[in-house]
């Protein structure tokens, strides 16, 4: 995998093989011009015409890094190069010096698939992947579309791709792979605190004023709530299952409910008559 400047590396790549290998006399100059920039009249010209995603390596997997750190895929890139040939044309062969030119350039691109290291960029040899060429046959008005593009008349071309080109991506926000439980046997059993109950309330009638008395199982330490008529006579953390409530003593005759609350666990309802 390599760094997100890999594009370019591969098209100098693409360059300095192309000018150590073709045997032609005399030299022919390889450039990285767009078909609408002038360069010198005998050359071999790559225009990076077009850029995609492999399609098959897009849903690879994450990896393992350093400290069980998970890495994502790499993106995988397909790189298609229009190569051009320029050459002045014969007053009796006419362009049969731009055949010849094109004829070396795809010997040297087939003989030498993939990249050969000592042709890479210093900046890929370490990277790992082979970098594959291939001449792709284009769709009958594929060419004539990229040339009308640039408003130049067509020049003898061909279509190569290169695959593929694999980029590595930051490895923000970190994800990590979880330990391996190494030991396997029967998990500790920890106490489970039980819920709090509310068994009863005493005396169920008697004069206003009267002390009721709230029993129950796990009160201890929780914060109860004990309301009448919409006046709220206690609010506060108790230590005992036990709990004595004085009613107001300015209560009329008649029957009341009595809310007694443990919250958020449990909310009791009583009825309390109020006599003379």
């Amino acid at each position: 995998m390599s760094a997100s400047t890999a594009i370019g590396m591969v098209s100098t790549s693409l360059r300095d093989l192309l000018l150590a290998e073709m045997q032609l006399t005399p030299a022919v100059e390889v450039t990285l011009l767009s078909p609408d920039e002038a360069g010198v009249a005998r050359r071999v010209n790559l225009y990076l015409y077009r850029v995609d995603e492999n399609e098959y390596l897009a849903n690879g997997d994450s990896t393992t890094g350093p400290g069980n750190q998970l890495v994502p895929p790499p993106l995988s890139l397909n790189l298609t190069y229009l190569v051009t040939v320029y050459a002045q044309n014969d007053t009796v062969l006419g362009n049969v010096p731009a055949h010849e030119i094109l004829g070396e350039v795809m010997r040297v691109l087939r003989q030498h698939s993939p990249i050969p290291r000592a042709h890479l960029h210093a900046g890929l040899r370490d990277a790992g992947e082979r970098l594959q060429m291939v001449c792709r046959k284009p769709d009958p008005e594929e060419l004539s579309r990229i040339w009308s593009t640039f408003a130049k008349p067509y020049r003898l071309s061909v279509l190569y791709q290169v695959s593929c080109v694999q980029l590595d991506l930051p490895r923000t926000p970190p994800e990590f792979v979880p330990k391996r439980i190494r030991r396997v046997g029967v998990p500790a059993v920890t106490t489970v605190v039980a819920p709090p109950v509310i068994d009863d309330m005493t005396p169920v009638r008697g004069l206003a004023g009267t002390t009721v008395t709230f029993s129950g199982r796990h009160l201890a330490g929780r914060l109860i709530s004990v309301a009448v008529a919409g006046r709220v006579l206690l609010d506060r953390h108790d230590a005992a299952d036990t709990l004595p409530v004085p009613l107001p003593d300015d209560l009329s005759e008649g029957t009341y409910e009595i809310r007694a609350a443990v919250s958020p666990e449990l909310v009791r309802t009583f009825l309390f008559e109020v006599t003379s």
